[in-house]
C-alpha cells in the first residue's frame, strides 16, 4: 500500500518537525493534538520553516506554498482512520502512550501501520495496546525532526516483515536513513547516548569539571559537533532525564545522576557560561566519557540491537560524532578501550561485554 496521507498524533517539538518533513516531501499530513492551541502553533511553525527555506533559496516560494497547505489540523482521532500511516509522537510516558494507542486502535482500519517515536520505550510493550500488533513498529526520529537524517526503523517481537518493508521504503521517500534494530530500551543510539550525557552530569556531581569543561572534553574525546551540556540543553534536560529513567532495567550503570534529576524535574537547563575552558582537558574527563559510550555500545552489540557499521551511521549523522563508537574503538585498540571500561564496569556491577573481544574490526558491516 502506498503511503500518501500520513496523521501525526502529538504536536510538540517532535510532532511539528516530523509533519514538517513529510509535508516539504509531498506527502498529506493530518495533524492532531488534544490541545487545539498547539496544533495551530504547530502549522504556524511549518509555515515559518518553510518560509525560511525560501529565504535562503533552498525551497521554491510555490513548493512552501504547496507544503504548508498539505498539512491539515484536526480534532477528531476518527479523522485519521484512511491515513496510511499514523505516528504518534506524544509525551515520552508508557501510560500516555498506551492509552493514546487502545484510543487509535478503536478508529483505525486493520491495514493502517502504526509506528510509535519513542526513543527509549520498548515497542513490544506499548504493542500489547493495539488490535494488530504485526502492523506496529518504532520510527524514532531525531531532533531536528525536521532536518536530521536518521530514522531508527524498530521490529518488535510482534511487528511483521511487511511493516517493516514499508516503514523503511516510507523513510527512504521521505529523505531519511532508516537505521534498522531490535526492540530494546533506548535502540540503537540513545542505548548510548544517554549513558555518555548521564556521565558528564556524573562527572560534574564529582567535582571534575564544569558543564564547559566537560563539553570541551567531549568535542575531543568523540570528535562531537556539541558537547552532551549543550545538546541536553537543545533537547531539554527533562527529557533527557525520562529517556535515561526508562533505560532503568538494563543495570545500575544506566540509573540518572543526581543532578541530572534535580535539573531534569525542576524543568531547569545547564549553566555553560564558564569562559576559561583549559585547551587540554584532564585526562578523567576523556576517559569516563568514552568509557561510558563503550561500554553501552558493548554491551548493545552482545544483544545484537544493530550492527557496527549502522551504530557509527547513527553516531556521525544523528549526533555527529566524527569520530563515531566502533570506529574509534577498532583506532584506540582493545587495550585502551579495555582500559577506560573495566573501571566502570566494575563500578556499577555490570559483568565485562563479550564484544570487548571484538574490538580492533568492529567497524563496517551495516545491514
Amino acid at each position: 500500500m502506498d503511503i500518501t496521507t500520513v496523521g501525526i498524533v502529538g504536536a510538540g517539538t517532535m510532532g511539528t518537525g516530523i509533519a514538517t518533513c513529510l509535508a516539504t516531501h509531498g506527502l498529506g499530513v493530518r495533524l492532531y493534538d488534544v490541545r487545539p492551541a498547539a496544533v495551530a502553533r504547530a502549522i504556524d511553525e511549518i509555515a515559518a520553516f518553510c518560509a525560511r527555506a525560501v529565504d535562503r533559496g533552498r525551497l521554491p516560494q510555490a513548493e512552501a506554498d504547496a507544503a504548508v497547505g498539505r498539512v491539515r489540523g484536526i480534532d477528531d482521532l476518527g479523522a485519521l482512520a484512511d491515513a496510511g500511516l499514523v505516528i504518534e509522537a506524544v509525551f515520552e510516558d508508557a501510560a500516555i502512550k498506551g492509552a493514546l494507542l487502545r484510543d487509535l486502535s478503536a478508529v483505525l482500519g486493520p491495514t493502517t501501520l502504526v509506528a510509535t517515536n519513542t526513543s527509549c520505550l520498548r515497542v513490544t510493550d506499548l504493542a500489547r495496546h493495539l488490535r494488530h500488533p504485526e502492523r506496529f513498529l518504532g520510527l524514532h526520529y531525531f531532533s531536528p525532526a525536521a532536518i536530521n537524517p536518521i530514522v531508527e526503523v524498530v521490529r518488535g517481537e510482534q511487528t511483521g516483515s511487511a511493516a517493516i518493508e514499508m516503514a523503511t521504503a516510507f523513510c527512504r521517500a521521505t529523505g531519511k536513513r532508516p537505521l534498522r534494530c531490535r526492540d530494546s530500551y533506548g535502540f540503537a543510539i540513545n542505548r548510548f547516548f544517554c549513558p555518555y550525557s548521564n556521565e558528564a552530569v556524573r562527572l560534574l556531581d564529582d567535582g571534575l569539571g564544569s558543564p564547559a569543561e566537560i563539553d570541551a572534553a567531549a568535542r575531543i574525546a568523540l570528535a562531537a559537533a556539541a558537547g552532551p551540556f549543550a545538546v541536553m540543553n537543545i533537547i531539554k534536560p527533562r527529557i533527557n532525564l525520562d529517556a535515561v529513567r526508562n533505560l532503568a532495567p538494563l543495570g545500575p550503570f544506566y540509573a540518572p545522576a543526581a543532578s541530572l534529576v534535580a535539573v531534569g524535574e525542576a524543568g531547569g537547563s545547564w549553566d555553560l557560561g564558564d569562559a576559561s575552558v583549559p585547551a587540554s582537558p584532564a585526562a578523567p574527563l576523556l576517559d569516563r566519557l568514552r568509557g561510558a559510550v563503550f561500554l553501552a555500545v558493548l554491551e548493545e552489540l552482545d544483544e545484537e540491537v544493530a550492527a557496527p557499521g549502522d551504530i557509527d551511521l547513527g553516531a556521525r549523522e544523528a549526533l555527529r560524532f566524527a569520530a563515531p563508537p566502533c570506529a574509534l574503538m577498532d583506532r584506540l585498540g582493545p587495550d585502551e578501550v579495555a582500559r577506560v571500561v573495566v573501571p566502570l564496569a566494575e563500578r556499577y556491577g555490570h559483568a565485562l561485554p563479550r564484544s570487548l573481544q571484538r574490538v580492533g574490526s568492529l567497524a563496517g558491516g551495516a545491514r
